[in-house]
């Protein structure tokens, strides 16, 4: 396909172009509505520096992109976000030189920001339990609550994964549920007794709600009958650590750390973590390997020939004894 001419700038160029990879994105890379949204906030950010540079995506070359790099760190923005628009700017050219608009990536070189290494906070099995201890069974959501809760610690699910959950995808008898995922992959994920027993108890007071209209499949309802929002699950969690008394600042992904992290440390492969969270990439999941430091010294304490603790009053008996033998056969005589 033969290259289309660079155009000069032109805001109805650049809203074409926007609206050509929009579709594209949509249609043939599949993306969530949430993921798309994303993107094209990515893109946006980008055409917005071109207006005022009277520049067209088509005449970007790389000191272009490196001058708009540096302006979103002049603008406060943070290094994670720099680098999640960047790499929207990069899916971006990669589409215009996919379909002939270039003939060459700009973003090919753009280098983004060096990004600490961060690891995921997560909560223990005992703090998941606290989490439910703290909510009040007896209030219209407390069922729902704890359900919630029990299946994002058992399955791994991330929170768009669980609001759009529906009652089709659950498959109880067999011990497994269907999870629609990033680009609507679709992934079996076993369920534990626990997150069963928990559902079970939330589906009986399910049953008394007026369900509004098209929402009868949703696994998770508000008391209005409406599926529920990501932002109503991050208060909900939010709420339930304070009153927990966990002071640890979590999220619904937190619980998806949380689960990977349980897996990990009872012996899970990497592989099959990387299967059951839905992972493209090996990569990604390679996050789960983190142990803190004092979690590592612990290991090394009680596990360690070297480093276990004799309780034995023989071994103490005979360090006393062989010393103070040491001692005595080097006192002169």
């Amino acid at each position: 396909m033969p290259t289309p001419p660079i155009m000069p700038y032109s805001i109805t160029e650049n809203q074409d172009l926007r609206k050509r990879y929009a579709r594209y994105i949509k249609l043939q890379r599949n993306y969530s509505p949430n993921t798309l949204e994303a993107y094209l906030h990515d893109l946006d950010c980008l055409l917005d520096y071109l207006s005022a540079e009277q520049l067209s995506p088509l005449e970007v070359k790389l000191d272009h992109l490196e001058h708009f790099a540096a302006s979103l760190h002049e603008r406060g923005i943070g290094p994670k976000s720099q680098a999640r628009i960047l790499s929207g700017v990069r899916s971006f050219y990669r589409y215009l030189e996919l379909d002939g608009y270039l003939e060459v990536d700009p973003t090919e070189l753009l280098e983004s920001p060096h990004l600490p290494k961060h690891l995921p906070e997560y909560l223990t099995t005992d703090e998941v339990d606290a989490l439910e201890a703290s909510i009040d069974l007896s209030a219209n959501e407390g069922h729902r609550n704890r359900a919630i809760i029990e299946v994002f610690f058992s399955c791994g699910l991330r929170v768009s994964e669980l609001t759009n959950l529906k009652l089709s995808d659950l498959f109880l008898d067999e011990r497994f549920i269907r999870v629609i995922g990033k680009g609507n992959k679709e992934r079996l994920v076993p369920i534990s007794e626990r997150a069963i027993h928990e559902l079970e108890l939330w589906f009986h007071d399910r049953q008394q709600m007026q369900i509004k209209p098209g929402e009868e499949d949703f696994v998770f309802l508000n008391r209005r009958g409406h599926h529920l929002t990501r932002t109503m699950i991050l208060i909900m969690i939010k709420r339930q650590a304070e009153l927990a008394g966990i002071k640890k600042t979590i999220s619904p992904h937190t619980l998806r750390h949380s689960f990977a992290t349980a897996l990990l440390r009872g012996g899970a492969d990497l592989r099959v973590i990387q299967v059951l969270l839905g992972h493209a990439d090996i990569g990604t999941t390679e996050i789960y390997t983190h142990m803190d430091d004092e979690s590592l010294r612990q290991e090394i304490l009680l596990h360690h020939p070297r480093n276990i603790k004799y309780k034995s009053s023989d071994y103490q008996d005979s360090y006393t004894n062989n010393s103070s033998s040491k001692d005595n056969s080097s006192s002169p005589k």
